[in-house]
């Protein structure tokens, strides 16, 4: 027997969906939230109703002036931190110039064009140290603005000077100068000179000179090299003062100069013992006597002229004595283009125990076989001969000195800036930071 309902008993569908709305509107009477959300589909305007209100911009009326007007107070959004952007105005000084030590002289001549600040740095005295400026076809300027940024060593040889201007007080502080070869005029060299008092090494090769530039150069009592070859123009008592108060002189290249026998024996006379390296060559002329072509004419002219030759002789071998004595750690000696040298010098000499070098190319007074006596020297290395022994009899030279090196040095590099067989640009053996290339 089954226990179903009949179908008169069972619900209407009316009265089902009347049942259904009847409970939504029960609920929407007593929102809960624990009925209602159990449901598989829960309405969204329900939803909307339990969630809470939005906030609402508050308003600030405070006082009577607000009570027209509302302001709203809203939070303005958080700004994201940016990276700190590097700014070249906020660098030091100390940083700016580690910059600029680094670029070149051309470089560093453009940025000092940027502003006040970069100019003021850009010649600083700490990046203008040493300079080299060959090539550089005029100099005035140049020079009117750097030698008095601190520069201290200054390479410009074979270059035009013109007129540059110092201010009267200034102190330059140059201290190696290679003004070799330039074209300048006294007054200019005299100008820039008086404004040294520090030079320790000076190059003036082939310049004309004055009693003044020898009387400024008087001042530098640090002087250990100078450079006059070929030099002219002034007197032999400032020679004289000049070697007198330059008393750390080491190297000294008087070479060639437009020099008497009054200019030698000012040289010799009053060379400071401190040297010991010495280029005295070139003086074949100087030592012979003015009027030597009247004594040819007559009967007696051989007689005569043989006497003269044994009295300047004397007189060389006199100042070969007297060179001895005040310089005797000689390590250097050029000698080279004295045709009135001999072999009887050559006692005198070998009391330099300290030579290393000699130089006798072209003293025609000295026989080839008399040279086998250099082997008495002690210290001597290298000799030069040349023009006094053909390249046929080297061997033979060899064989008889084979402690020395014959005939290696075709120029003297005595207190030159820069020996002719180097290759580089250094100036006494320091290279320039600054170099100005075309």
């Amino acid at each position: 027997m089954s226990h179903e309902r009949p179908l008169q008993q069972l619900p209407c569908l009316h009265e089902q969906l009347d049942g259904s709305m009847l409970s939504q509107s029960k609920l929407k009477k007593r929102p809960s939230f624990g009925t209602g959300l159990d449901t598989e589909n829960t309405p969204q305007e329900l939803i909307q109703h339990w969630s809470p209100p939005h906030k609402q911009p508050r308003t600030s009326a405070r006082g009577k002036e607000n009570e027209e007007m509302q302001f709203v107070l809203g939070r303005r959004p958080r700004r994201r931190r940016e990276s700190a952007v590097l700014s070249w105005d906020r660098l030091p000084d100390e940083l700016l110039l580690g910059i600029f030590s680094c670029l070149s002289l051309r470089d560093l001549v453009r940025v000092s064009r940027v502003c006040k600040r970069w100019r003021r740095l850009a010649f600083d005295e700490s990046l203008w140290t040493s300079v080299d400026l060959v090539g550089v076809n005029q100099l005035d300027a140049a020079l009117s603005q750097l030698l008095p940024s601190g520069v201290s060593v200054l390479r410009c040889p074979r270059s035009c000077i013109g007129e540059p201007c110092f201010p009267q007080a200034v102190k330059l502080h140059l201290q190696h100068v290679d003004l070799s070869s330039c074209i300048a005029s006294t007054a200019v060299l005299e100008d820039i000179l008086s404004h040294c008092q520090w030079l320790q090494n000076l190059s003036l090769e082939g310049l004309e000179l004055s009693d003044s530039i020898m009387q400024s150069l008087s001042q530098n009592q640090e002087l250990m090299r100078l450079n006059i070859c070929g030099c002219s123009g002034f007197s032999p008592e400032v020679v004289g003062v000049m070697l007198q108060k330059c008393t750390r002189l080491q190297e000294l290249n008087t070479s060639w100069c437009n020099f008497n026998n009054d200019h030698i024996k000012a040289v010799v006379g009053n060379i400071p013992s401190s040297v010991i390296q010495l280029n005295i060559s070139g003086y074949r002329q100087n030592f012979t006597m003015e009027g030597e072509g009247e004594i040819f004419t007559g009967v007696v002219a051989r007689p005569i002229f043989v006497h003269l030759k044994q009295i300047i002789l004397f007189s060389i071998s006199l100042d070969v004595k007297v060179l001895v004595e005040r310089c005797p750690h000689l390590t250097n000696l050029d000698l080279s283009d004295s045709v009135l040298v001999t072999a009887d010098s050559f006692p005198l000499l070998q009391r330099l125990a300290s030579l290393r070098h000699l130089g006798l190319s072209r003293c025609y007074q000295i026989h080839a076989a008399s040279l086998a006596d250099l082997e008495k020297f002690p210290e001597l290395q290298t000799l030069e001969v040349f023009g006094l022994v053909q390249d046929s009899h080297l061997p033979v030279l060899n064989k008889a000195l084979p402690r020395l090196l014959i005939n290696t040095r075709f120029y003297s590099s005595v207190a030159r800036p820069t020996p002719a067989d180097c290759k580089d640009s250094t100036v006494w053996g320091m290279h320039c930071r600054l170099t100005y290339k075309c």
